[in-house]
């Protein structure tokens, strides 16, 4: 894959020289302040009005450009969400890019969550968010969105309500190919994480070795826990939910049991709506499913949108 030209910089939060680059168009800005300052790709509504911010946390070893279109443009979340009105910030996690030095070992999720939170509300601060935020986490983002979820959101105004969590590729328990740690992270890994190659579009697998990034030892330590923590993170959620898994996805259990398991764990708001997309992979936002899976999450963001229309319920 060809470079791609460097976006136009913010001027109050710039990223400093030697940042990764992201496509035309979308800022590389600072999240926070001091040590643990978190990088982030924030994509703008070309109109400057801001009808909510979504908020995109990549999974494990991955970086913002995941969600971006890396080889084909129309698979990129950016484009369909700005041109809704929403701002995407498409944030590294602790532990990666910008903050690896300050934190070279990562952080456990829900510290990861803590943090995220925190610079969230120093975007507020600075930013318009229009009706509030919108959280989509893929894979080990999906843990960490599911425990910032979880955080003290008021509601009371924008700037500190969340309006849903979209989770891809995040489950409760490993399926039994998946759950041999550390061993099936150490090598052999690669169906789990793409499926069937005709799922993803013509030089995904090149283009995807930019995206990568190492570990944290922190981050890794916890995969194997992932089971036993995941009702009491699911339990703190108090918005709307939905959850997605492609129909060759790998990592998870996804029996019509398990399935109504997890749906029944979110038992602090409505019982979230569960998708099997078809012709997918765990990488949903890199395969050719990619603008289904994006245009419905867009979808389930103007029904969080609608719910308040009339304030926070």
């Amino acid at each position: 894959m060809s470079a791609a030209p460097t976006g136009p910089v913010a001027t109050a939060d710039a990223a400093p020289t030697g940042y990764d680059i992201a496509p035309a168009g979308v800022e590389q800005i600072v999240l926070g302040h001091g040590r643990h300052r978190l990088g982030a790709w924030r994509a703008a509504p070309a109109s400057g009005v801001t009808r909510s911010v979504l908020v995109a946390v990549h999974g494990r070893a991955m970086s913002p450009g995941y969600f971006a279109g890396p080889v084909a443009p129309h698979t990129s979340l950016l484009a369909p969400a700005t041109s809704l009105g929403h701002t995407v910030l498409a944030v590294e996690r602790p532990g990666y890019g910008l903050s690896r030095a300050a934190l070279p070992h990562g952080l456990p999720l829900a510290e990861q969550a803590g943090l995220l939170r925190r610079a969230l509300a120093d975007y507020a601060d600075r930013h318009p968010v229009g009706a509030g935020f919108f959280l989509l986490g893929h894979s080990d983002g999906g843990k960490t969105a599911l425990h910032l979820a979880g955080e003290s959101w008021s509601g009371a105004t924008p700037l500190d309500r969340l309006l849903g969590l979209d989770l891809n590729g995040c489950g409760w328990h490993y399926a039994p190919a998946a759950s041999h740690f550390p061993d099936t992270l150490g090598g052999g890994a690669g169906e789990l994480n793409w499926g069937p190659l005709r799922l993803y579009p013509g030089g995904t697998f090149r283009a995807s070795r930019a995206l990568l990034r190492e570990v944290p030892a922190a981050e890794e330590a916890e995969t194997g826990r992932w089971p036993a923590r995941f009702p009491a993170a699911a339990a703190r959620v108090r918005c709307p939910v939905r959850l997605t898994f492609g129909a060759y996805e790998g990592w998870w259990r996804l029996d019509r049991d398990e399935l109504a398991a997890v749906a029944a764990s979110f038992t602090g708001t409505r019982r979230p709506a569960v998708e099997r997309l078809p012709e997918a992979g765990h990488n949903l936002s890199l395969g050719l499913a990619a603008p289904l899976y994006h245009a419905r999450v867009l979808a389930f963001l103007e029904e969080c949108l609608a719910a308040f229309s009339d304030g926070p319920r």
